[in-house]
This record gives structure tokens, sequence and C-alpha cells, in this order.
């Protein structure tokens, strides 16, 4: 067990990780979260809500996205919209630096926040949202008590906190930085599930 995959073995007290990455380990069954880097956003007795910031959406920019809003943002084409999970895949969500407070902002950790309303997208549009920001199009969830079994079945590592440079990664490098960020090399990692 290495300081990221920490448990509290004292108590029977409950952790939660809001704030922190969650890393696909290789062997995931899922298809839809392979390699998956999720900014854990939620995360208490209720259940967790996170973002998968590492696949992006095919052909689809944060100016296309909002053009269909009808927002002027021919600026962001080179800005891709990541696929933030398999629930609500129409829905949109903005994991944003803190330096931008809106109406629904959430702060999820030190410095990263979650906002959902369209006012994040006109003031990203307008140049006068936040200094960095990852747009994505649904988001992954688990019921009370399902992201522990599936930490627990080794699908998932825990990583960091969320990195203050996510936003700057290429979405097909932040699996790899992210294990790193970690001190993992994510090319030793096996494939294989199971407790050893």
């Amino acid at each position: 067990m290495t300081a990221a995959q920490d448990e509290d073995t004292s108590t029977n007290s409950p952790r939660f990780y809001g704030g922190r990455m969650l890393l696909a380990m290789p062997g995931m069954a899922d298809p839809n979260f392979s390699r998956a880097v999720i900014a854990l956003c939620v995360h208490d007795e209720h259940g967790a809500m996170g973002l998968d910031v590492g696949h992006a959406i095919e052909g689809l920019s944060v100016a296309e996205l909002m053009a269909g809003f009808g927002i002027d943002a021919a600026h962001l084409a080179h800005v891709p919209v990541m696929r933030g999970g398999p629930v609500e895949a129409q829905r949109g969500f903005v994991l944003h630096g803190g330096d931008w407070g809106g109406q629904d902002s959430l702060a999820i950790a030190d410095d990263w926040h979650l906002s959902g309303s369209m006012d994040i997208l006109k003031a990203i549009a307008a140049g006068e949202g936040p200094s960095r920001y990852i747009v994505a199009l649904g988001y992954s969830g688990w019921s009370a008590g399902q992201l522990e079994h599936e930490m627990h079945a080794h699908g998932w590592f825990l990583g960091g906190p969320v990195l203050p440079d996510l936003a700057r990664l290429a979405p097909g490098q932040r699996w790899d930085q992210c294990y790193a960020a970690c001190g993992v090399d994510s090319r030793l990692l096996s494939g294989a599930m199971g407790q050893a």
C-alpha cells in the first residue's frame, strides 16, 4: 500500500476522497473507464461523482459546443471537450481554477471548482473566465459504497489532489502524468486485477 492508497485502519470510520484523482488501473474491466483520469468532485456516504478528464470527445471542440448555445467562441476551436462519464452524457460541466466563481460554483479541492451553468461558458468565451478549465459532457457516478468496493477490488488507484496544471496537459497524456505525479511509472503496472 502506498501513501496515496492510504486507508484508516485504526478505526472503522469511512474515508472520503473528494478533490483527489482517481486513476483507472490497467486491468479495468469496464471499457468506459479504460485509462480513465477521474477528478473526484464529490465523495460521501451517499456515493461519489467525478469527471473523466482523460478522454476527449472526438471531433468536438469547446468552440463547437458553445456555438450550439449561440455563443461565439471560435478562438477556442483547439480546446477539446472531455467525455466526463457515461451518466447524463448531454449535461455539461466545467472543472476550473478557483480564480472564478459563479452562481453555482462548488469548491472541490484547494484550488479547483466545479460549475455547470451557462454563465461560466459565456465568461470563458469572453475571456473573463477562469485561467484554467476543462469542459466535459457527462459525469461518472457511483452509488453508496460502490466506489469503495471497486477500489478494494483494485480497479482504481487513488492519487493525490487534482494536479494544479491538469488543464495544461494534453488529454492523452493525463493518465501517465497523473500516475507519475504519484511516483508511479504507469508502464510498469500490471493489467491483472486481484489482490496480492
